[in-house]
């Protein structure tokens, strides 16, 4: 199982960090994703047979790393993506850039999805 950060777990939610360059879900590539790192935790933590459910409420594109919300119950997998589709669920986010901007001129704003 792949190294996971654990930032907040209860009955209903598991809050983890996803590192740059890990899909959020399975894709063609067949590189281990969020989603199946989350579910093995979850049946190695607590013993669980069969398949074990989990809920992904939103994606995080592969190069990008921070923080995401995993429902472990269909009731809060429900609640959850309800948030995000009314926009209740905000994201927010942190750019670290490196090197020398060419014009002299900088306009940064900021933007709320």
């Amino acid at each position: 199982m792949q190294d996971l950060k654990v930032i907040y777990e209860d009955n209903h939610i598991i809050v983890v960090e996803k590192k740059p360059n890990i899909p959020s879900q399975a894709d063609k590539t067949g590189d281990i994703d969020m989603l199946t790192i989350v579910k093995q935790y979850i049946k190695e933590k607590y013993n669980k047979s069969g398949n074990v459910y989990l809920g992904l409420v939103h994606r995080l594109d592969r190069p990008v790393g921070g923080v995401m919300i995993f429902a472990k119950t269909s009731k809060s997998a429900s609640r959850l993506s309800n948030q995000v589709r009314e926009k209740i669920f905000k994201k927010k986010y942190l750019a670290v850039v490196d090197g020398k901007f060419e014009n002299k001129k900088r306009n940064f704003r900021r933007l709320f999805i």
